[in-house]
């Protein structure tokens, strides 16, 4: 992820930093999957495929792929702002909120077994978790994927295909 992060900003065509983002966003995936969370490494490779295909679509329509990224002062001074902002956030994220070494980190993951069925009153513990406990969540996720493949669609739709009509009509 860093490689991919360091050539996007240091790469001067504008295309090959598209890429370059797209396989960041493809390794977070990957290391979503490895964290043993399947369900947002979906989300995640749903909604980086959209970007990616969203980016690569307006370069190449604006006809930016050979102008040059650098020589921009104000986005190095927000990117190095929002890096601190970013640091800031995991000092106080990480300085308190975390467990001593060797307790288990995930403490409400032992509450939904134990108390599903009779909390919720479903048969299911599976469904009762993620319809009753997870329902915001789940809700979400639907949200982000339907989203995700209407604005491919929108994108990827000929909207060419009229004008070019018009134009054999007229001739």
């Amino acid at each position: 992820m860093i490689a991919g992060a360091v050539i996007a900003i240091e790469v001067k065509n504008l295309l090959s930093a598209v890429i370059a983002v797209g396989v960041v966003g493809l390794a977070l995936s990957i290391i979503f999957l490895l964290l043993k969370a399947p369900d947002v490494a979906l989300t995640q490779i749903v909604v980086e495929i959209a970007a990616v295909i969203l980016l690569i679509r307006a370069t190449l329509h604006r006809d930016l792929a050979s102008r040059s990224c650098g020589g921009r002062p104000f986005g190095a001074v927000m990117g190095i702002m929002f890096i601190g902002i970013g640091a800031v956030a995991a000092l106080v994220t990480f300085s308190g909120g975390l467990n001593p070494f060797g307790h288990p980190l995930m403490t409400v993951s032992a509450f939904y077994p134990i108390n599903a069925i009779a909390g919720t009153g479903a048969v299911n513990v599976v469904s009762s978790i993620i319809l009753d406990y997870r329902a915001y969540d789940t809700l979400g996720e639907a949200t982000v994927l339907f989203t995700a493949v209407i604005g491919v669609l929108a994108v990827m739709r000929a909207t060419g295909k009229r004008d070019e009509e018009m134009k054999d009509d007229n001739e």
